[in-house]
This record gives C-alpha cells, structure tokens and sequence, in this order.
C-alpha cells in the first residue's frame, strides 16, 4: 500500500489484486502456521504422547491376547498404520483449532478485510494445516523399526506420500467445522465427538474381515478408511506374512466385491479434500 497525504488526509491506495499477491497470501498464512508450530515444543511432544501410547502401552499391552487372532504377527506392526493415521488425524484438526482461536482475538477479522482474495487466506491455512499434519506424522514414521516395519525407500515415500494427502482432507474438513463454529470449547467438544467415530470406525484398531453388516456400512463411509487401508497394505507388503494370515488381517476395502487399489483410495482421499476445501472457502467468504 501507499499513502499520499492530501488536505491533512491519508489517502491510501490499495493496489489491484494478482496473482502474485494471492500467492504471497498464501506462503504468509502458511508461513504463519510453521512458526506457530515450530516454536512451541511442548504441542510437538504433547501430540506425540496419545500415539504412543495407543502404539507401545496398549500394543504392548494386548499384544499376548490378541497374539492367537494375528497369527503370530505382533499386534504394534499391525496397529502401526491406524497410528500413523491416527497422528495425522488429530494433529490436523486442531491445527484447524487456530481459525476459532484468532476468531475470538479479533485477529481473523484482521486477515479477512486484508486486500486478498479470502479464498487464498483458507487455502494458506489449509496448506499450514497439512504441512504441520505431515511434520507430525513424520516423527511417527521414524519409530517404524521400534515395532518391526523396515525403512524401506519405497514403503517410506508411499507412506509420506498418503499422509500428505490424509493431512490436507482432515484439515479442509476441520476448516469446515471451524468456519461456523465461534469458540474454543464448542470447537474442541465438537471436534472431540467427530474426531474418535472417525478414527474407531476405521480399520485403524481392526481388521475388515467378520465384521457384522452395519460396522461394515459405517466403515466403508468413513473417509479415514481410505488412509488406513492403503497404508496396512504397503506395510504388509514389506512383511514376511503367511498368506493366510495376511487376508485375515489385511483384506483391503471391497466395493460390491471389487478390491478397491490403493491409488483409487487415494483419489478418494484427495477428492473429498478438495471438496472440502471449496465448502471451506465457501462459508468463510460468507462471513
């Protein structure tokens, strides 16, 4: 902006929108969730603490009664996907948390009148949102050799290449939540009741296989599904399973009886993102 004074008034001139100053938005309000991030280490502790222990205190914990039902395979390795998920899960909706927080600091309505499409503002967080997801889940897939899964090159990037994918659905749908909600505790409770049916209703703590018809419904709409599944299979791949144990555990998700591949659960990850995304982008320019 400039200013040029004139009788004793600033006038100020805003100069027009491009596409340049959409993109300078965007990295601005990206940039912005880094730093948020990044300096405060006890949320990046903290956001580990609740995977952790499902993976090494429950794992570990059940791991002797579940023993007979894996097939020998130890119950961490088989729960190590749904965890990855699960980190991304939560780390990703309550980056979405910010939106309420500056919301109620009067700082989200300083960002809305600013002369940028709102648009590029709901973007830039949604990309700050799964940059952070993904951080997160990275710390996860470090402690792959604590419970048996190989550091294989191609297992990692697929693995990463999901979450990214996983990070930025779960954000743009927390960004939805956000958009109509205007405090704290009515996020967080909302959240907390959305949050969970979507991890339990996924294949996260379980295999697919006996499961009763209307588990099996709610599982096959659950969108966190599609993250899981993928990642249980790749994982898998790099195992050294009996084939019977392998399709008693890791079935994969079914259409009508058609195996679904993981590319196409990854298109439907993405998709919903997307979706979500633009429902996002059309509450906030609502306000």
């Amino acid at each position: 902006m400039s200013a040029v004074t004139v009788s004793g008034l600033a006038r100020v001139r805003v100069p027009p929108r491009s596409a340049a100053s959409e993109l300078r938005a965007i990295k601005i309000v990206w940039q912005r969730e880094l730093i948020r991030y990044f300096s405060d280490r006890v949320r990046i502790a903290t956001s580990l603490l609740q995977p952790v222990l499902f993976l090494f205190v429950l794992g570990t914990g059940l791991s002797k009664l579940a023993s007979a039902g894996t097939g020998g395979l130890n119950l961490r390795t088989f729960l190590y996907p749904g965890i990855l998920s699960m980190t991304v899960l939560f780390t990703a909706i309550f980056s979405a948390a910010s939106v309420v927080w500056d919301r109620e600091f009067g700082f989200l309505r300083e960002m809305l009148v600013a002369p940028v499409r709102r648009s590029s503002i709901v973007i830039g967080k949604c990309l700050g949102g799964a940059t952070v997801a993904t951080t997160q889940g990275v710390l996860m897939i470090a402690m792959a050799g604590l419970v048996g899964v190989p550091y294989a090159p191609s297992l990692v990037l697929a693995v990463f290449g999901l979450q990214i994918v996983l990070s930025f659905m779960l954000t743009a749908f927390g960004l939805v939540v956000a958009a109509r909600v205007k405090q704290m505790q009515s996020f967080m409770a909302l959240t907390q009741m959305l949050v969970m049916p979507l991890f339990f209703l996924s294949e996260a703590m379980f295999p697919l296989t006996g499961l009763p018809t209307w588990l099996t419904v709610l599982n096959r709409i659950d969108p966190l599904t599609y993250a899981v599944d993928p990642m249980r299979r790749i994982v898998f791949d790099h195992l050294d399973i009996e084939p019977a144990v392998r399709a008693r555990l890791d079935p994969g998700v079914t259409w009508g009886g058609w195996h679904v591949p993981p590319l196409v659960e990854a298109c439907v990850v993405l998709a919903l993102g997307l979706l979500l995304l633009g429902v996002a982008i059309a509450e906030f320019s609502r306000d």
